[in-house]
């Protein structure tokens, strides 16, 4: 399934048919920019969610994101180029729209807290305290659906 806008295009599907082009964006950002240890950065879970990858107008993979059966949103990543041009938003958006269609109540992630505002913007709020994963700052951030 494609979803265009003028800038870029945003497929979903299963980790067969958008891992390897998730897997590079994800690594370009995780491991290599913010050192997330390689060897965590896939997990089983991937085999089992719902990717979303955009692209650019010539083709090449900008960003990425996944829904877990359990309604969480996670491992959101944009390519530097692809930074401030609105597909993190857009592929948000789309992961959101897939959990509500679903049928799930709510949307849940895990948000590096310097990513926090970018999450309040599209309606979730902070739950609890402020936590460690990959040597990160994270808060947990819900979006209830309507």
């Amino acid at each position: 399934m494609n979803h265009d806008t003028s800038n870029y295009t945003i497929r979903l599907g299963d980790w067969a048919t958008l891992g390897p082009d998730a897997s590079t964006i994800r690594f370009a950002v995780f491991v290599d920019e913010q050192k997330v240890p390689a060897e965590i950065e896939l997990d089983e879970m991937d085999a089992v969610c719902l990717h979303a990858v955009a692209y650019d107008a010539v083709g090449s993979a900008i960003g990425t994101g996944r829904l877990l059966p359990d309604g969480h949103i996670g491992r959101m990543a944009v390519r530097q180029p692809g930074r401030g041009s609105g597909v993190g938003g857009a592929i948000l958006q789309l992961l959101m729209a897939q959990a509500r269609e679903r049928g799930d109540a709510a949307v849940v992630l895990n948000a590096q807290s310097v990513a926090a505002p970018f999450y309040a913007r599209h309606g979730f709020v902070q739950q609890g305290e402020e936590f460690e994963e990959a040597g990160i700052a994270h808060i947990e951030m819900r979006l209830v659906i309507k």
